[in-house]
């Protein structure tokens, strides 16, 4: 189970955190990832992080977005700065088993971001 929080509405160039704690899984083995759907476009993976710590992020949030984990607390978090209005979107907390290239196996319900301009 995966459950998002930290979403809401900011001005652009403004900044939010998202969190999403895993239960019932061995974390300290999953790959985390955050995705995100705009309305009328597919869902596309932002960053993944895997279970060492190597992350990726897709080029537009490069430099502004980063991803962390916390394995103590089971947790993801989602580190988003210069946010601009393109970056609207539902934000979903994913996890692949042992590797992000395995696949995402578990889905969050979802956290909207709002980027007003």
């Amino acid at each position: 189970h995966l459950e998002e929080s930290g979403g809401g509405s900011v001005q652009a160039g403004g900044s939010l955190r998202l969190s999403c704690r895993a239960s019932g899984l061995l974390y300290s083995r999953l790959c985390m990832e955050w995705f995100r759907q705009a309305p009328g476009k597919e869902r596309e993976a932002v960053a993944t992080i895997e279970p060492d710590g190597r992350t990726n992020y897709v080029d537009s949030v490069k430099g502004r977005f980063i991803i962390s984990r916390d394995n103590t607390k089971a947790s993801v978090y989602l580190h988003m700065n210069s946010l601009n209005p393109e970056d609207t979107a539902l934000y979903y907390c994913a996890a692949a088993q042992q590797a992000c290239s395995y696949g995402v196996a578990f889905w969050g319900q979802g956290t909207q971001v709002t980027v007003s301009s």
